[in-house]
């Protein structure tokens, strides 16, 4: 079996592996990202609604709500300094019933307490003056929350990565991370069937990432995660839709709702529902559509029938249980569990796409 050695192994090229790799990259480590698929960003992060959030909706002081608001700041700074596709477009919060109005009230706070601070409240009138077509009691307008091209971005960060040495291993599994005198010895299968010896291993697995850590010897058991997976289905529009700007409703246990969010040609899709599932598979049940048209009507009722087709699913990657509540992104660095050079990044949903950036330098602050 071949051996090599570098500064740093990271298991996963999506979008928070890619963004990790390119800030150790620049820091000046050689890195290699081992990836199981053949192609970067193949689960979470292209299977999601391709969203710039603000950080509205995350308790305050929670790692959610801390690395939403600074990526978001970095992922606008990124996008325009490297002409990235990209749209500030905002949204609106809808509240489809009187009741709802007040939560409204709840969620602008919740906002502030996390640094948000545009969050602008309209009435029906207003909304409607926005968004002719809208139904709704009131609203909150988001400015700052935009669209992004997802695969563009996850392609910059690896050319940034790669053009600092950064090497991708696809088609390739990390079958074992044993912790060594002097970092962590990774051993791979599948195409590129190795033993790599590193300094630092930054698990970045995404809906893998709490199997990986069952792999990882040394590693205390209260550090290894059980997985949870709550599948968003989404469905698209045949023709456009008459809105200008993102529309969610108020919040549900599981998620943001069912929301129409739009795409950077103007194509509308609407997702994502929750659907718990055992494992990871991303078929979408025809079926589901009845509960799209009800949830749509409620702030679009003018949604014509048999206008939205299947499109894609993705897994969010939860650490909590259905019924539980949502549980914080962990970035579980040496502090948490004294393992030097060791990162795993566990329970990475939304708003991880926003929060890439912010996840990094995170990331290299720990271990860089």
């Amino acid at each position: 079996m071949d051996h090599f050695e570098t500064d740093t192994v990271i298991a996963g090229a999506g979008v928070i592996g890619l963004a990790v790799a390119r800030a150790l990259a620049l820091l000046g480590q050689d890195v290699l990202i081992i990836e199981r698929e053949t192609l970067i960003g193949s689960h979470t992060s292209s299977r999601n609604s391709e969203v710039i959030h603000p950080g509205i909706y995350y308790p305050k002081g929670s790692l959610k709500a801390r690395m939403c608001v600074e990526g978001k700041h970095k992922l606008y700074e990124y996008c325009a300094a490297r002409g990235l596709e990209h749209k500030r477009c905002g949204k609106l919060i809808v509240a489809t019933t009187p009741e709802q109005v007040g939560e409204l009230e709840g969620i602008k706070a919740r906002a502030a307490a996390n640094g948000v601070e545009d969050l602008e409240f309209l009435s029906r009138n207003e909304a409607l003056a926005l968004e002719p077509h809208l139904s709704c009691e009131g609203a909150l307008l988001s400015p700052s929350t935009g669209i992004i091209d997802s695969h563009g971005l996850m392609v910059s960060y690896r050319g940034e990565a790669e053009d600092r040495g950064c090497a991708i291993a696809f088609a390739t599994s990390v079958e074992r991370v044993e912790v060594a005198q002097s970092g962590f010895k990774v051993t791979t299968g599948g195409d590129t069937k190795a033993i790599v010896s590193a300094t630092r291993f930054i698990n970045a697995a995404g809906p893998f990432a709490p199997g990986l850590t069952e792999r990882i010897d040394g590693l205390d058991a209260d550090h290894k995660p059980q997985a949870h997976y709550c599948k968003g289905n989404y469905y698209s529009l045949q023709g456009r839709a008459p809105f200008e700007r993102l529309i969610y409703p108020v919040p549900e246990a599981a998620g943001l709702g069912v929301h129409l969010t739009l795409d950077l040609g103007g194509q509308a899709r609407f997702g994502p529902d929750t659907e718990w599932v055992e494992g990871i598979e991303y078929s979408v049940d025809s079926a589901r559509s009845d509960g799209f048209y009800a949830a749509i009507r409620r702030y679009w009722p003018g949604l014509k029938d048999a206008s939205l087709v299947p499109a894609y699913a993705g897994i969010r990657p939860k650490l909590s249980a259905r019924g539980e509540p949502a549980a914080d992104f962990r970035i579980d660095g040496p502090e948490a569990h004294g393992i030097a050079g060791l990162v795993n990044l566990l329970g990475i949903e939304s708003p991880g796409l926003t929060s890439s950036l912010a996840i990094a330098d995170e990331v290299a602050k720990q271990v860089g």
